[in-house]
């Protein structure tokens, strides 16, 4: 049985969305998403199923741990639940999707009591060995409400039967079960070696929706860690250059002038 929520989306860049929940409803997130909750809602943090969910939860890189959230209370009550980096809560009604959504590895925020969540391995062995970011996707099951967070802007493609789509594996966020998912080499000595886009794309056959997203999670940790590098660099060397200007320039030598001029 799946519980039918209420929600709210609020928020630009940095979205949060608010559940609001009936007595004896409740709702399923990621650890730490949750942003406050009202009176009368009970968290209770469990595996969500026993150790093989929890390990197959960390596989798609997600927690081990999942809290559930219920309105133990006589009255509706809400839960809000905060995006974790800039991008777009999307959310996903499953009675509209085959009861199955696809999602990019710890695309998922929320969800429903009831919706389960678990490893999709792709069914092509090319898109399993090449598919990068795109290897281990998500499988959202169920007949009620789930939430994706999708880094950056958000584009929603409906493609028609037969349509092609090729997209990046890391800008892929989420596809319907009846889009086909591959995985296809970019071709080119001078495309794979100095196109920056990755050796592989992944390619999509309608017909089906999907959610592509321009800043995957992947994508802004390189360019941070990248920054990080090269101002620890930058301070090194400023430091460095600071310590020679010091003990072996003019700033040394001005002081030392100025305490000859102190004693005559």
């Amino acid at each position: 049985m799946v519980d039918v929520i209420d929600y709210q989306i609020y928020g630009d860049d940095m979205q949060v969305v608010e559940i609001e929940l009936d007595p004896d409803e409740g709702v399923r997130a990621e650890v730490g998403a949750m942003m406050f909750m009202e009176d009368g809602i009970n968290m209770q943090t469990s595996s969500g199923g026993g150790l093989f969910k929890g390990f197959k939860r960390m596989f798609t890189g997600e927690g081990f741990f999942i809290t559930t959230f219920a309105n133990k209370a006589q009255e509706k009550s809400r839960v809000t639940f905060g995006a974790p980096y800039p991008g777009k809560i999307v959310p996903v009604d499953l009675q509209n999707t085959g009861e199955s959504f696809i999602c990019q590895k710890d695309a998922f925020l929320c969800a429903a009591n009831g919706v389960d969540l678990d490893i999709a391995f792709s069914k092509k062995l090319g898109a399993g060995f090449f598919g990068g970011e795109g290897f281990i996707l998500q499988k959202l099951s169920g007949e009620g409400m789930a939430f994706i967070h999708a880094g950056g802007t958000v584009i929603k493609k409906q493609l028609g039967e037969g349509e092609h789509l090729k997209v990046d594996t890391g800008c892929l966020a989420g596809f319907e079960p009846t889009v086909d998912y591959n995985i296809e080499f970019v071709g080119g000595f001078k495309n794979a070696l100095f196109g920056g886009e990755g050796l592989f794309l992944a390619t999509l056959t309608g017909p089906g929706t999907v959610y592509l997203q321009s800043l995957p999670f992947s994508r802004l940790a390189d360019r941070l860690i990248s920054a990080s590098g090269s101002a620890q660099k930058g301070e090194s060397k400023g430091f460095a250059g600071v310590g020679g200007g010091i003990l072996g320039g003019s700033v040394l030598g001005g002081i030392l002038s100025g305490d000859d001029d102190d004693d005559d």
